[in-house]
């Protein structure tokens, strides 16, 4: 599993780490990765993903799961978030199609 947020795309950075004498050895930047469940009301259920938290937030502040992936350009999401807009989009579509 890579440690890459399925929203944002933000993945692993390398540099250095440098001590007082000026000796470099390699390290890596890891990003903050959670595990969390959003709630798509399309859907009616949760969605599992593993977002930075850079990535839930900015989730919550365009208005949720089914608003930030609808509003979102797909050419701007990851493959794995392009595979749930796929599901709210079609779930969407077969509840508008059905009467009320």
């Amino acid at each position: 599993m890579s440690r890459r947020c399925q929203v944002t795309g933000k993945g692993v950075l390398t540099g250095n780490n440098v001590s007082h004498a000026n000796n470099k050895s390699r390290r890596r930047f890891l990003p903050n990765l959670q595990e969390t469940t959003l709630l798509s009301d399309i859907l009616g259920t949760g969605v599992r993903m593993r977002l930075t938290t850079n990535g839930i937030r900015t989730v919550e502040h365009n208005g949720g799961l089914d608003a930030f992936l609808l509003n979102t350009p797909n050419r701007k999401l990851p493959t794995e978030a392009q595979v749930i807009k796929r599901r709210i989009q079609r779930a969407q579509e077969s509840k508008a199609a059905q009467p009320a």
